[in-house]
């Protein structure tokens, strides 16, 4: 899918207009491994690219999860909270985090598309 972007942090954001929809990449959720909690943000709440938006306890670790760009939350999947290891099944579909308004676009352009982001994690293993 070319309208998704990915983060150094293992992060992705999927564009639709001005809505991003935001989750953590498929690798992430294989080294965090089961997922038993993830704590979502408030609807409403500003992010800044970069900071604090969510995080996810898993039976291995718990790790922040960071705004791909800045914006507003406008919706969160409140299907995490009854089933967390969605984003084990589904981790760029289905256990998606929440959906933001995106404040400024040209930040997308300093993230990585999916053939960028398969070779960075390749490096980093």
């Amino acid at each position: 899918m070319s309208d998704m972007r990915f983060t150094r942090e293992h992060e992705w954001i999927r564009v639709d207009g001005d809505i991003g929809t935001v989750g953590i990449t498929d690798h992430a959720q294989e080294q965090l491994g089961d997922i038993t909690f993830v704590e979502l943000p408030e609807v409403g709440k500003s992010l800044a690219k970069g900071g604090e938006a969510a995080a996810v306890d898993s039976v291995k670790a718990a790790s922040e999860v960071y705004a791909p760009v800045s914006g507003e939350v406008v919706e969160v999947n409140g299907a995490l909270d009854e089933n967390a290891a969605l984003v084990n099944e589904d981790a760029e579909g289905k256990g998606w985090f929440f959906k933001m308004r995106i404040a400024d676009e040209g930040e997308l352009d300093d993230l990585m598309d999916r053939s960028a982001y398969e070779t960075f994690v390749k490096e980093q293993a």
